[in-house]
């Protein structure tokens, strides 16, 4: 009778022990989710663009569940490699980042696949496939050629034009260009006077329209190849007394519509960017939790014509309905 009770005292005491350790291995398992980590690079957050793909990540990467962390690389492809070295080192589930040259990433991104780190790129390219899970961008050309389009109404499709030009190791500054001349190269009446980068920034758009007009006063249309030198363009004609030239910008953002509700800059294209940065996260999530997105790795997204038409419905990049 007591060995008996002994043997049941026994098999109830080891039951005890395997739930207690199986309940605490789910509770690690629940916790282990909780600190997955997705890490998000992004350019200089000064441009609010960038500033508002991280911040729609961030947001939606938590939503999911995930905890974040948000970084910049400013521009700079050797910050960036430092960065990914973080995200490896810190064993993160996935990299969303919008990179910092097309040609000066591809290491980086190569990298962190070869230590089981997926890398989901939005807004720009690099130049080489098989290595991220997804490049998420705007169909730049098919937003520039409308860009376009609404340039040539507002000049009459004739007039001396100037055009501001991204960074060159952009592959978007390449391509949006390339559509506007797909476009404006049709009508002969449209001349050209000056094309110059100015490296997606407002300071030195300021500094290089001042130095255009000087040598181009003749010009009366400015395209611009982002809405940060857009918003230099409009500077810079201001303080020169120019209200007869007319610019376009590139990228919706709040800046460039409070202009054309003024009346200032005439038109931009909206490349929706916090709805890229919220895909990544979506498909970086679906990536996780069953090996694959079941998607194509180069994915566009159509942009949208901002006039002042429908400019009060932009905010943050997100055009209401």
């Amino acid at each position: 009778m007591k060995k008996a009770l002994k043997v049941v005292m026994f098999c109830l005491l080891a039951f005890g022990i395997v739930s207690l350790s199986f309940a605490g291995g789910q509770k690690a398992e629940k916790g282990a989710a909780k600190e997955k980590l997705i890490y998000i690079i992004m350019p200089p957050f000064d441009n609010p663009f960038f500033k508002a793909e991280a911040d729609a990540a961030k947001a939606r990467a938590e939503e999911l569940g995930y905890k974040t962390v948000v970084v910049t690389h400013a521009d700079d492809p050797a910050k960036q490699n430092e960065l990914f070295d973080n995200a490896i080192a810190q064993k993160a589930s996935a990299i969303v980042c919008d990179n910092a040259g097309a040609d000066a990433s591809v290491a980086a991104v190569k990298k962190a696949k070869e230590a089981g780190i997926p890398t989901f790129l939005i807004d720009r390219e690099i130049n080489a496939t098989g290595i991220a899970v997804a490049q998420i961008v705007s169909n730049n050309f098919q937003g520039a050629k409308i860009g376009a389009q609404e340039f040539l109404k507002l000049m009459g499709e004739k007039g001396n034009y100037a055009e501001l030009v991204g960074k060159e190791s952009d592959t978007n500054a390449g391509i949006r260009s390339k559509g506007y001349h797909s476009v404006i190269d049709q009508y002969p009446d449209m001349k050209m006077v000056a094309r110059q980068s100015a490296n997606w920034s407002q300071t030195q758009a300021l500094t290089v329209v001042q130095s255009m007009l000087q040598a181009h006063p003749e010009i009366n249309g400015i395209i611009s190849g982002n809405d940060t030198m857009a918003m230099g363009a409009e500077a810079a004609l201001e303080a020169a007394g120019r209200t007869d030239v007319i610019v376009v910008g590139f990228d919706g953002s709040n800046d460039v519509r409070d202009s054309i509700m003024k009346g200032g800059i005439k038109a931009t294209v909206l490349q929706p960017c916090t709805r890229l940065a919220q895909m990544a996260v979506e498909q970086a999530d679906k990536y996780i939790k069953s090996g694959s997105t079941k998607l194509p790795e180069k994915q566009l997204v159509d942009c949208v014509l901002i006039t002042k038409d429908n400019a009060s419905k932009l905010n943050n990049f997100w055009l209401k309905k």
